[in-house]
C-alpha cells in the first residue's frame, strides 16, 4: 500500500508532504489491463455524446441535475479525450455540487484531472479540490480541503509504473460507457484508484445484467454495471449504473443513498438536443489553457512590435513627462492638443479614412 511519509500541522491549517512508501503493492488485474488495451478508436467515437440526468429524492423531489460530456481534444499537442462531469443540487436548501474535468489518452490513461466538490452552508461550508497531473514519469497529486476556516493541504506523487490500470472519478464514467456498449463485464475486472486519503486502493467492476426500466413513459431494456471503490480507512463505496443500448446513462445511484439520478427523456425523443452546460473558465482546464496560451501569444506579439518601433516608448515617455509637469485639469483636451502636430502631416482624406469604420 502506498502511504504518506510526513505530516505537518500548524494553527488553522495543516499540510501533508507525502511520498510513496511500499507496504503492499496493489495492482490492476490482467483482465482489467487487457480491457484497456483492447479499446478501439471506433468504440471511443461511439462514446462522444452528452448525458443529462435529474437528481431526485426517494419521494420524487427534484434535487438537481447530473451532466456528462465527452469530446475529442488535444493536450500539449497530443490527441486525447476530454470528459467533464458536473453534479449540481441542494442538501436541505444548501447548494452543493461536484465538477470533474479529466484529459484521457485513447487507452484511458489519465493525463490530468481536476476534481472540485463543495457544500455551501451558512456557518459551516465544505470545499474539496484535488488536482492530479503526469509530470516527469510521476503522477503528482495536490489536494486542498477547506472546512469552515480550517484548511488542510495534501500532496503526494506516485511513479506511473505503479499506476497501470488507474481509474479515477472522471475516467470511470467513460470506462463504464465502453463496458455498456460491449454489454459484458469480464470477470475479475479489478482496477486501482485513489481513496479520499490519496492511498492506492482497488476498484472492482461487476455485471448487474439486463433489466427493464421506465424512461419517458416507455419500458426500455438497460444494462447494469456495479462499481465498488475500496478504501484504506472507510467502508467500500458502491455505485450502480444502468445504460441504454447506445451507451447513454439511464440510472445512477450510490448504494445506501436516498438520492437517485434518472434519465427523464430518451435521447431519440429530444428534438433540440441536450441543454448546453455552462462553462466556468476558471474551473475548466481546457478553457484556462487556451486563455493562457492566447495571453502569451499577445504579449509576445506586442513585445515584438515595440522592439520594431522604439519611437513608441520615446513618444509615450515624453507625453507622460510633459503631462506630469503641466498637471492639466482636462487630460483629454491636453492629450488632443499635444498630439495635434503629429496629425498635421496627414491629408484630410487620410484623416477621414483613419477615423472611419
Amino acid at each position: 500500500m502506498e502511504t504518506p511519509l510526513e505530516e505537518e500541522t500548524s494553527v488553522g491549517a495543516s499540510a501533508i508532504n507525502a511520498g510513496p512508501e511500499h507496504r503492499e503493492e496493489l495492482k490492476a488485474s490482467d483482465q482489467a489491463l487487457a480491457f484497456m488495451a483492447s479499446i478501439e478508436p471506433a468504440e471511443l467515437q461511439k462514446c462522444v455524446f452528452p448525458d443529462s440526468l435529474v437528481t431526485v429524492s426517494e419521494g420524487g423531489r427534484d434535487l438537481g441535475k447530473f451532466t456528462v460530456t465527452v469530446e475529442f481534444a488535444c493536450r500539449v499537442q497530443r490527441p486525447c479525450l476530454l470528459l467533464r462531469a458536473q453534479s449540481q443540487g441542494a442538501i436541505d436548501d444548501a447548494p452543493c455540487g461536484t465538477i470533474v474535468t479529466v484529459y484521457l489518452s485513447t487507452d484511458l490513461e489519465v493525463l490530468e484531472e481536476d476534481y472540485h466538490e463543495y457544500v455551501k452552508l451558512e456557518d459551516h461550508s465544505l470545499d474539496k479540490r484535488c488536482h492530479m497531473v503526469q509530470h516527469d514519469g510521476q503522477m503528482v497529486i495536490n489536494k486542498v480541503t477547506t472546512i469552515g476556516e480550517e484548511v488542510m493541504k495534501e500532496s503526494v506523487s506516485y511513479p506511473m509504473s505503479a499506476l497501470r490500470g488507474l481509474v479515477t472519478e472522471g475516467s470511470n464514467l467513460l470506462l463504464m460507457r465502453l463496458i455498456a456498449l460491449r454489454k459484458m463485464v469480464p470477470e475479475h475486472m479489478t482496477f486501482i484508484s485513489f481513496d479520499q486519503g490519496l492511498y492506492i486502493t482497488h476498484t472492482i467492476f461487476s455485471e448487474l445484467g439486463l433489466k427493464q426500466l421506465e424512461v419517458d413513459g416507455e419500458a426500455v431494456e438497460v444494462f447494469g454495471v456495479e462499481r465498488t471503490v475500496h478504501s484504506v480507512e472507510d467502508s467500500p463505496t458502491i455505485w450502480q449504473c444502468y445504460f441504454l443500448d447506445d451507451g447513454h446513462l439511464a440510472n445512477r445511484v450510490q448504494v445506501g443513498s436516498p438520492v437517485t439520478m434518472r434519465l427523464l427523456q430518451l435521447p431519440s425523443h429530444l428534438e433540440k438536443g441536450f441543454e448546453k452546460i455552462p462553462l466556468v473558465w476558471e474551473e475548466d482546464m481546457q478553457m484556462r489553457s487556451m486563455l493562457l496560451d492566447r495571453k502569451e501569444e499577445l504579449m509576445a506579439d506586442h513585445a515584438s512590435y515595440l522592439r520594431q518601433h522604439p519611437e513608441i516608448r520615446a513618444l509615450i515617455s515624453d507625453f507622460l513627462q510633459f503631462l506630469l509637469l503641466r498637471k492639466p485639469d482636462n487630460v483629454f483636451q491636453f492629450a488632443r492638443e499635444y498630439f495635434q502636430p503629429f496629425a498635421s502631416h496627414h491629408t484630410p482624406e487620410q484623416c477621414l479614412k483613419a477615423h472611419s469604420f
